[in-house]
C-alpha cells in the first residue's frame, strides 16, 4: 500500500472517530404498564433503588405523559414522532401506511453513524418496510457496534406487564394492608392484592434496569452515554390502563447527563432536580434526534426538550383513546400540568366497557361484582356508567380524578381554554379519529390517512368535526340539527347526526323515531349501526325487533363486508342487554375468521366480542 492512499485512509478513520467522538451513546430502559408509583416521584410503598438512584444523579420531569395509555398506540408516536390520530394509527394494531417521506427515527440516527439496536418490542400500529434498526429482537445489544461507533439502544422489559399483576402464585412482598386503594377503585381484598402485587412487578423492573446500568458501567460507558428510563404508560389496573385519565397517562422520566455532554441536557437539568417541563411521548423523537445532531424533519409533531435543537417548553400536553382491542371509544384529552381537561366523543358508552383481557385481572371482575352488588358509592360507580361529555379535574388537589369541575362557576375560563386548546390541536393535526375506522381506511386507499387527513376534498375536517361536537352533548334543542346532519353528503357527517340521536337516548326515539328508522336505509354502514342500536336500545314494540334484527345483519364478516363494520356492529348487539336472544342460533353460526383485515389479530377481536355475545344469551 503506497503512502499516498495510506494518508487518505488515516484521514478518512480520523474523520470517522472524530465524527463518533463528537456523538454521544444514548440508552433507553423501559418497562412495561406502571406509572410514577416510584421512590423518586415521591411514592413512600415504592422499593425502586436503582432507578431513585439514576433521578439522584439525574433529573426527573414532574409530569410526562405516553400519549395514549395502551402499549401500541404509545409506541407509535415514539417511533413515528407523530401523534397517532394525525396518521391514523390511533386504533389498535390498526397497521396504516405511511407518507413515503415519513421515517422511523432510528432510520435518521442509522444515517448519522449510529449503531440502533432495539431489545425487543416493536408493535406498531403502521407498516413501514425500513424501521432503521440494526437488530430488532431479544438478543439486540450495542456490543456488537462497530468499535468507536456511538450506539443507540432500547432495553424493554415486560416484567411489569397488566398480565403479571394477575399471575398466581405470587410471592408476597409488600403488604396488601399497606397500600392506598384509589378513590375510584373499591376497597376489597382483591383491589389491595392486585395493587400490592403491581408495586412487587415495578420493583422487579427496577433491579432489571439496575443491571443494565450496572452493565454500562462495567464496559467502562457511563461517562459517554445519556441515560433515560420511562414506562410506556400508566399501571396495568383498571382506569390507568386503556384509559387516559393521568393515571393511564402518566409515566415516570428519568434523564442522565454525563459532564460530557451535560451541554446536551434540558435547560432546566440539575443533578437531582425535578423539571416542569411537561413531556410527551410525542417528543422523545425529536429530541434523540436533537441529541444525536440531527435536525427533527418537519413532520415530526412533538418538542426537542434537550440537544442541539433543542425548544422551548410547551404550554399543554394532549392524550387520545380510540378502540382498545375489540372495543370502540373516542377520547381525546388536554393538560396545562394543573387541570386535566377530557373530551368524551363516546359518551354514550360506558367507562367499563368489556375487554377480555383486561376482566382476567381478579381486581376488575370484583369491581364489576361489587358494583352489581350495589355495594360501591358515586366516585367507585362511575366507571360502570354512561361517561359525561366534558371532564375537568385539578390533579393537585384531587390526584384520583373523580370530582368533575365542568359545572363549577370558579373553572369555567380554565375550562374554556382547555376546550379551545383541544379543539384548536384536533385541527392542527388534522386528527382523523372523527372518521369511523373503517373511512380511515377506505378514504385513504392508494395512499396513507395522513395525506387522506391533509386533503379537504376527502376530509372536510371542518364540518365533520362541527358535527361531532354537537352530536355528542346531550341537549335536546339540537334533535333537530341531528337530523339535518342525517341529510349532508358526506357520511361521516351523517354518521354523527346518528350518533347525536344515539346520544340523546330516549328523547330522540320521542321525537325523532322516523330518523332513526330512515338511517337503516343510509348507504353508510356505520350510519345504520348508529341508527339501529338507538332503535333497538331506546325504542318500542316492532322497532327493537326490527333494528337489532338489521344489526345482526351487518355482523356477519365476509368479502365484501369490512371487518371493521362486523366488529362496529357486534360491539353495538352485545350493549342490547339479551335482545338478540331470539337468534342466538344464528349468532353461533356466524364466521369466527376472515383474512380480510389489516393484522391478523383481528381475527380475535371479533371472536372475543361475539364469544362474549354467546355467552352473556346463553345465560
Amino acid at each position: 500500500m503506497n503512502r499516498v492512499l495510506l494518508a487518505g485512509l488515516f484521514v478518512i478513520l480520523t474523520a470517522v472517530n472524530l465524527t463518533a467522538a463528537d456523538k454521544p451513546n444514548i440508552l433507553w430502559l423501559t418497562s412495561e404498564d406502571h406509572g410514577p408509583e416510584m421512590g423518586c416521584y415521591g411514592d413512600e410503598l415504592a422499593v425502586t433503588p436503582n432507578v431513585d438512584a439514576l433521578a439522584k444523579k439525574g433529573m426527573l420531569f414532574d409530569l410526562a405523559w405516553s400519549c395514549a395509555p395502551v402499549c401500541a398506540p404509545a409506541r407509535t408516536t415514539i417511533i413515528t414522532g407523530m401523534y397517532p390520530p394525525s396518521i391514523g394509527g390511533q386504533h389498535m394494531r390498526s397497521m396504516v401506511t405511511l407518507p413515503e417521506h415519513v421515517q422511523f427515527y432510528p432510520w435518521y440516527l442509522k444515517q448519522a453513524g449510529y449503531y440502533t439496536t432495539n431489545n425487543s418490542k416493536q408493535d406498531y400500529n403502521v407498516k413501514k418496510a425500513k424501521q432503521g434498526w440494526d437488530v430488532s429482537s431479544n438478543k439486540a445489544h450495542y456490543r456488537n457496534r462497530a468499535e468507536g461507533q456511538p450506539f443507540f439502544a432500547i432495553f424493554n422489559v415486560t416484567i411489569s406487564h397488566e398480565s403479571k399483576i394477575r399471575t398466581r402464585p405470587h410471592e408476597k412482598v409488600l403488604d396488601p394492608a399497606k397500600v392506598r386503594v384509589p378513590a375510584y377503585h373499591p376497597d376489597n381484598a382483591e383491589s389491595r392484592q392486585d395493587w400490592a402485587q403491581y408495586y412487587d412487578i415495578v420493583s422487579r423492573a427496577d433491579k432489571l434496569a439496575g443491571e443494565r446500568l450496572a452493565e454500562l458501567d462495567q464496559a467502562g460507558l457511563t461517562d459517554d452515554t445519556i441515560v433515560f428510563y420511562y414506562g410506556d404508560h400508566g399501571s396495568g389496573m383498571s382506569r390507568s390502563k386503556r384509559w387516559p385519565y393521568n393515571s393511564g397517562l402518566s409515566v415516570p422520566m428519568v434523564v442522565f447527563f454525563p459532564k460530557k455532554w451535560e451541554h446536551l441536557a434540558p435547560k432546566e437539568y440539575k443533578t437531582g432536580g425535578t423539571s416542569d417541563r411537561l413531556v410527551n411521548f410525542v417528543d422523545l423523537a425529536p429530541t434523540v434526534l436533537s441529541l444525536a445532531g440531527v435536525k427533527p424533519p418537519k413532520h415530526m409533531q412533538g418538542h426537542a426538550f434537550a440537544g442541539k435543537y433543542q425548544q422551548s417548553k410547551p404550554k399543554y400536553m394532549f392524550g387520545f383513546r380510540d378502540r382498545m382491542d375489540e372495543r370502540y371509544d373516542f377520547i381525546r384529552t388536554v393538560t396545562d400540568g394543573r387541570y386535566h381537561y377530557i373530551r368524551n366523543f363516546n359518551p354514550h358508552f360506558i367507562y367499563g366497557q368489556y375487554v377480555a383481557y383486561n376482566f382476567v385481572t381478579p381486581s376488575t371482575a370484583a369491581w364489576k361484582r361489587d358494583f352489581l352488588a350495589g355495594k360501591l358509592n358515586d366516585a367507585q360507580s362511575a366507571y360502570w356508567q354512561l361517561k359525561p361529555t366534558e371532564e375537568l379535574y385539578d390533579l393537585q388537589a384531587d390526584p384520583d380524578e373523580v370530582n368533575n369541575l365542568v359545572d363549577s362557576k370558579e373553572h369555567q375560563v380554565i375550562l374554556k381554554e382547555l376546550r379551545g386548546a383541544l379543539n384548536g390541536w384536533c385541527e392542527e393535526i388534522r386528527d382523523v379519529g372523527f372518521l369511523p375506522e373503517g373511512e380511515i381506511h377506505s378514504r385513504s386507499a392508494g395512499t396513507s390517512p395522513y395525506e387522506m387527513g391533509h386533503d379537504d376534498k376527502r376530509y372536510p375536517f371542518q364540518k365533520i368535526f362541527e358535527a361531532a361536537d354537537k352530536a355528542t352533548y346531550r341537549d335536546e334543542e339540537s334533535l333537530g340539527l341531528m337530523v339535518d346532519y342525517l341529510k349532508d353528503s358526506d357520511s361521516a357527517v351523517r354518521y354523527w347526526g346518528a350518533v347525536g340521536l344515539l346520544n340523546r337516548g330516549e328523547i330522540a326515539y320521542a321525537k325523532q323515531a322516523d330518523a332513526l328508522r330512515a338511517c337503516l336505509e343510509d348507504e353508510s354502514p356505520y350510519v345504520q349501526i348508529a341508527g339501529a342500536y338507538a332503535l333497538a336500545k331506546y325504542g318500542e314494540g316492532e322497532d327493537i325487533r326490527h333494528a337489532t334484527d338489521h344489526l345482526l345483519s351487518l355482523t356477519e364478516w365476509n368479502e365484501s363486508r369490512p371487518v371493521f363494520v362486523a366488529l362496529t356492529a357486534l360491539n353495538a348487539v352485545d350493549k342490547l342487554d339479551g335482545k338478540a336472544a331470539h337468534a342466538l342460533a344464528d349468532i353461533k353460526a356466524l364466521p369466527r375468521k376472515n383474512g380480510a383485515s389489516p393484522d391478523g389479530r383481528y381475527n380475535g377481536y371479533v371472536n372475543q366480542v361475539l364469544g362474549k355475545v354467546i355467552k352473556d344469551l346463553e345465560e
